[in-house]
């Protein structure tokens, strides 16, 4: 027995002395683009076919071990056509994948690295906008997205490409703009659509005073991990809904802060954090508004 068990250290010791340099960066890469791959899927709508897809190669597996051959039979059959099937299913997240791979943004699809100056840019710019927003009662909806992709939501409205700026997000939503009375949407501290259709909310118990603007921005959130700042063209009041919660009445300070915690990356102070968190915004009312869609 300990004679087996010394000859399987030795092989053991062999296996790892003959392992190179080469192999050891081999291993390194395909397990980080493996993890990327699966945190690409499961931020969009491919999670759910995925898990169709175990689900029937777990189906195909149990009826050769059982020997049900005719389920088999017809399994493996499927199994010929399923390339084919994948491709066509995962056609718009590939042909977006190829376009990333053929643009200067291509190592940010695997570092997820932004710049923190192009962030605190936009979102200075962003409140400033809001701010002049506010004071001249323009009604306004901006999405920042996060892990969760929202590409259905750009495809309904106009596709852009644009660095964030005050006068960029005040020309589309001035009253008279073709887009002024949808979403615009950032991504990596760019424009990505405006004019965008969002979902409204299926909570029963908001208040009624909340127009289509808000609805819309809470549904957002409740769909999403998204950011939602909202300005009121009735009353020319800020708010931002994450989670399906809504704090209204933010002044631009609060407002700026409140961005900054939620988008910019999680090295900021804990003590900033915790003051200028929605949960913990949600509990005050110091900001003289209600809380809305608790």
């Amino acid at each position: 027995m300990d004679g087996s068990f010394t000859e399987l250290l030795a092989d053991i010791g062999r296996y790892v002395l003959s392992i190179q340099v080469t192999d050891y960066l081999d291993i390194a890469i395909m397990a980080f683009v493996l993890y990327k791959v699966l945190t690409w899927v499961q931020s969009t709508k491919a999670a759910s076919l995925l898990k169709g897809l175990f689900v029937f190669l777990a189906a195909l597996m149990l009826s050769s071990v059982f020997k049900l051959h005719g389920i088999n039979y017809l399994l493996s059959r499927m199994v010929d056509l399923g390339v084919l099937a994948l491709i066509v299913l995962f056609q718009p997240e590939i042909r977006r994948l190829l376009e990333q791979m053929g643009s200067r943004r291509f190592m940010a699809f695997f570092t997820h690295a932004e710049s923190t100056n192009v962030m605190e840019q936009m979102i200075g710019q962003t409140v400033l906008a809001c701010t002049e927003m506010s004071q001249s009662r323009t009604g306004a909806l901006i999405v920042f997205e996060r892990e969760i992709l929202l590409d259905d939501m750009v495809r309904s409205g106009t596709v852009l490409d644009a660095a964030v700026s005050s006068e960029l997000l005040k020309n589309i939503f001035f009253v008279k703009a073709p887009m002024h009375d949808g979403a615009v949407i950032v991504r990596h501290g760019r424009v990505l659509g405006a004019g965008c259709m969002l979902p409204l909310s299926k909570n029963v118990n908001l208040s009624r005073d909340l127009g289509m603007r808000h609805r819309a921005g809470i549904g957002m959130s409740e769909n999403s991990d998204a950011v939602v700042v909202i300005v009121s063209e009735e009353t020319g009041s800020i708010s931002v809904a994450i989670g399906g919660m809504l704090k209204r009445h933010l002044k631009p300070e609060t407002l700026e802060n409140l961005l900054r915690n939620e988008l910019l990356p999680q090295d900021a102070d804990e003590s900033d954090k915790q003051k200028f968190s929605l949960m913990n915004l949600l509990r005050t009312k110091k900001d003289g508004g209600a809380d809305d869609g608790e």
